[in-house]
């Protein structure tokens, strides 16, 4: 018999539903979703309930395009510095963290970390 083999990537997206089940985000306390792809960090304040996007910072953008931030510790630690400035601007102070089933250690530690430096509320 051949054992059949499990991509990394359904392991992750097993685990992301795994975690969904037990978060949602509301309009007082919304969802802070983020995802690394192999080149990119996106991250993302999200309200369930409405099925809106509230606020969304990426590294495709064209300002964070010309900073040339790579998806590691240092350039995750960016994209948490700004989307905890944009929740501000857009009066969000306590969000629901959804580590989108990554591990809750390096990039998306720093992420997280430097979100709650900038005034967000886990």
């Amino acid at each position: 018999m051949k054992k059949s083999k499990i991509s990394s990537r359904f392991k992750r997206k097993r685990a992301h539903l795994r975690v969904r089940k037990k978060i949602s985000g509301s309009e007082s306390r919304p969802r802070l979703n983020v995802c690394f792809s192999g080149q990119h960090i996106y991250a993302q304040i999200i309200d369930d309930r409405e099925g809106k996007t509230v606020v969304g910072v990426s590294t495709t953008e064209k300002t964070l395009k010309a900073k040339a931030i790579r998806p590691n510790c240092h350039g995750a630690t960016e994209v948490g510095k700004i989307i905890a400035e944009r929740a501000k601007e857009k009066k969000v102070s306590g969000v629901v963290f959804d580590r989108g089933g990554f591990l809750y250690h390096g990039k998306v530690k720093a992420l997280a970390d430097a979100a709650r430096e900038g005034g967000l509320e886990f």
